[in-house]
């Protein structure tokens, strides 16, 4: 197998609408093993306007939501080329997450805007995007997404992988070396939802939920959902918290009660998660722990309480980057032609390789 070495910028824009996430990285592979090493990275904020009109995405008609899909294609290019001139780099390419509107694999559905072309018209870079759809059209769930990423990249380092992101997310290999992953449970698009109808954008540190008291009874129906029940693969959209848990909220203004109810709940089957995965002599149960959720420090005592496994935080930039840089891999991985998708995960017909590119008119430099 002939050795490999690309550098390539990941481009990470998750559900809780925290921000975008650049990570520049090189991407090195000796034989079988791949190594990597993190260079720059930032995170952008949202403007406002853009903030809107993300958070409302899902309820525009057909051709505000084409619009949208252009318009933060040139948002997302525009940032790669401030990052690119800022850091003085030439990476290979970009490869961009995009904003989930809508994810429904069960109907074949899922959405993530951004438009390719944009970015690569308006960063002057080869651009790869749309990572989900293959996989559904397979059958598959579409994610999650960075699963091999876990594998190739953190596999000998960690047994588990959680992302706490929009949603909480899990990666681990079986005992039969097969990865395994899922979503878990949403995690920052409640808490956010929460905190915004007072007015904050999220709850730092988790202190509003710290002062809170458990709801007893509400607990108990967050936890009989069915989908707890219901074995992997399975992902999660928005479309499940509208459905599935904030009716359970209704028009409560209890905030700090409802923020620690569901900080239990997270913990609660997260550690269900983590606990139900393989214990022999060669799986430590160490877990690596990175996205925004990381920093939410009252949930990340929760969560050590509910469960015996080591929970590792990593640093800042792991923390914040993990998901861009695993990104920027599964660019690499298809620019190569290497399926950079998991039948065991997503659960579709067979492993696949995701994502469509579009070339940069260099003319246009």
């Amino acid at each position: 197998m002939q050795d490999v070495q690309i550098e390539a910028i990941g481009v990470m824009s998750g559900t809780s609408l925290d921000g975008v996430d650049l990570v520049r990285c090189k991407f090195s592979r000796r034989g079988e093993k791949w190594s990597f090493s993190p260079i720059d990275g930032k995170v952008y904020p949202y403007p406002p306007e853009m903030l809107e009109r993300l958070k409302h995405s899902h309820e525009l008609n057909g051709r505000d939501l084409a619009q949208l899909d252009v318009d933060y294609g040139r948002f997302l290019g525009g940032l790669v080329k401030e990052f690119v001139e800022k850091y003085n780099c030439k990476p290979r390419f970009v490869a961009s997450h995009g904003y989930t509107v809508f994810h429904e694999p069960q109907k074949g559905l899922t959405l993530q805007i951004g438009s390719g072309a944009h970015i690569a018209a308006v960063s002057g870079l080869d651009t790869i995007c749309d990572f989900r759809t293959t996989d559904v059209a397979l059958g598959g769930n579409g994610a999650p997404l960075v699963p091999i990423g876990d594998k190739l990249l953190y596999g000998k380092f960690f047994d588990y992988c959680l992302n706490l992101g929009g949603f909480a997310n899990i990666s681990y290999d079986n005992a039969d070396n097969q990865r395994i992953a899922y979503d878990i449970c949403p995690m920052n698009i409640v808490a956010n939802t929460l905190t915004r109808r007072i007015g904050l954008e999220y709850d730092k540190g988790g202190e509003l939920g710290r002062k809170g008291v458990v709801d007893k009874e509400l607990l108990a129906k967050l936890n009989a959902i069915p989908y707890y029940s219901q074995q992997p693969p399975k992902s999660l959209g928005r479309e499940f918290v509208d459905a599935e848990i904030l009716p359970l909220f209704g028009q409560r203004t209890d905030i700090e009660n409802l923020l620690a109810t569901y900080y239990q709940h997270a913990a609660y089957q997260i550690a269900r998660a983590i606990d139900a995965g393989p214990d022999d002599s060669n799986f430590n149960g160490n877990v690596i722990v990175t996205g925004g959720g990381a920093y939410n420090d009252y949930f990340i005592e929760c969560l050590k309480n509910s469960t015996n496994r080591y929970i590792d935080l990593p640093d800042k930039d792991e923390i914040d980057f993990k998901e861009a840089i695993i990104f920027a891999f599964l660019g690499v991985l298809r620019y190569l032609g290497i399926p950079n998708c998991l039948k065991t995960v997503t659960g579709a017909a067979c492993d696949n390789i995701g994502g469509a590119i579009y070339k940069a008119n260099k003319s246009a430099d």
